[in-house]
């Protein structure tokens, strides 16, 4: 039975210490030691059974999991870094004494309820297709939407770029003569994908915030403040179910 093998880079972002870009660049610098031998290249083969790695100096041992909900505000991206100096998410983690990282994205316009973790196995699931974990947004756009373009948000639509949007659960929440409120829930992830849809139907977005994803729920988390969810709160997030 052939030994479970993974690169280096993997080990360290399994362990949860980083994300594996910023571990190859680490592993680049010769901080990491396998068998006490300094590797460079992140996509050295690790044998996880026999192997022992050391990152600067101590021995690599799996983090405790740690799993962040984040009302992330408007205006922040969701990045560690950004090249034009705006705010990150992670200006609103101070305090917090591990590494974590986003399970997905908001687009910087958007605001509410991110998921952070340094539990890859954990991110891998909720993000992977075939998991269809619904997310819900709550948002005000220009306009009446009317029934027919009710129909083709939930039906599906051309979004643009060759991408077309799969069934939707969308609800008005109230209208005037120049604007519409409304929730909408989708299984997909697309790139800014709320906004295209709307605008391909004719109406802008003027606010989207994310309330649920899967059974979690944003509730009263102030906007810009982060909690720590228990591993069965967290799993509810992959479509309402926990680890039991």
């Amino acid at each position: 039975m052939k030994k479970p093998r993974v690169t280096l880079d993997r080990v360290l972002s399994k362990a949860g210490i980083a994300s594996r870009t910023t571990t190859r660049e680490w592993i680049e610098q010769g901080r990491v030691k396998v068998n006490g031998r300094i590797i460079r290249n992140p996509d050295h083969w690790v044998e996880s059974s026999k192997d022992v790695v050391h990152f600067d100096g101590r021995k690599v041992r799996d983090e405790k999991k740690i799993y962040i909900a984040l009302n992330k505000p408007t205006g922040v991206v969701t990045s560690f870094g950004d090249n034009r100096s705006r705010q990150t998410v992670y200006e609103y983690l101070k305090g917090l004494d591990r590494w974590v990282f986003p399970v997905g994205r908001l687009d910087m316009n958007t605001s509410g309820l991110l998921i952070l973790t340094n539990d890859t196995d954990y991110a891998e699931t909720l993000l992977q297709p075939e998991s269809n974990v619904p997310k819900t947004y709550y948002g005000k756009v220009t306009g009446v939407v009317s029934l027919d373009e009710y129909f083709q948000l939930a039906y599906g639509l051309n979004i643009g770029r060759g991408e077309t949007t799969g069934p939707s659960i969308v609800r008005e929440i109230r209208a005037t003569d120049k604007y519409t409120w409304f929730e909408l829930t989708i299984t997909e992830g697309k790139n800014r994908q709320v906004r295209r849809m709307f605008e391909a139907v004719g109406h802008q977005v003027l606010k989207l915030v994310r309330i649920r994803i899967g059974g979690l729920e944003l509730d009263q988390l102030p906007i810009g403040k982060y909690k720590v969810l228990s591993r069965n709160d967290a799993y509810s997030a992959i479509n309402g179910t926990n680890p039991g």
